[in-house]
């Protein structure tokens, strides 16, 4: 319901991380992933203007995963801080775009799906762009299997794979979900 109320006037979903703490969450963001998955609300609705991603919160959704204290670059590879993206947070991150975007009637695409990193690299302002003001969250990600991914395209090619497993009535367009994996009742929703 929260999605479909806004649907027309949301256009984009931006991802990022807090650089806090586990359970610490902010006001900045529709919505917060704390370390075990678990999704919380701070937003009456979805349609709510949220300071979460530069010049790019109207008719956005801003999404935080609760994480990366501390994180910085170490040479060539991202650290992740002393409190790293947990599996459960991108694997509910992932739902969370899927649903939305069904929700929404948006594509999980680069256009209408991108994370923090992703934005402030287009806007010039991300990775290899000098700025004191440097953001790259989740612009690289460990996958499934702990290999270091662009984040984005991990995080949209997970969504695509959870989208289809929604119950074809939550989907539009969408191929059937198979006979062997029924449709998941994910309570994602805390206030």
């Amino acid at each position: 319901m929260l999605a479909q109320n806004t649907a027309g006037s949301i256009h984009h979903l931006y991802l990022h991380w807090t650089a806090g703490r586990y359970h610490q969450f902010f006001d900045d963001y529709h919505l917060n992933i704390d370390a075990d998955g678990q999704v919380y609300k701070t937003c009456s609705t979805l349609n709510q203007l949220k300071p979460h991603t530069y010049k790019r919160n109207s008719g956005a959704v801003g999404i935080a995963l609760c994480c990366a204290l501390d994180a910085g670059w170490s040479g060539a590879k991202p650290n992740f801080g002393t409190m790293p993206p947990t599996a459960r947070q991108l694997r509910s991150l992932a739902w969370v775009i899927a649903i939305l975007c069904v929700g929404l009637g948006l594509a999980i695409s680069s256009e209408t799906v991108m994370t923090h990193g992703e934005a402030a690299y287009r806007d010039g302002y991300g990775p290899g762009s000098s700025d004191p003001d440097t953001r790259w969250d989740l612009f690289w990600l460990p996958d499934e299997q702990g290999s270091l991914r662009q984040g984005g395209v991990y995080l949209r090619e997970l969504a695509q794979r959870y989208r289809t497993r929604l119950a074809p009535a939550e989907r539009s367009g969408a191929a059937s979900a198979p006979q062997d994996a029924p449709a998941l009742q994910v309570p994602l929703f805390w206030e």
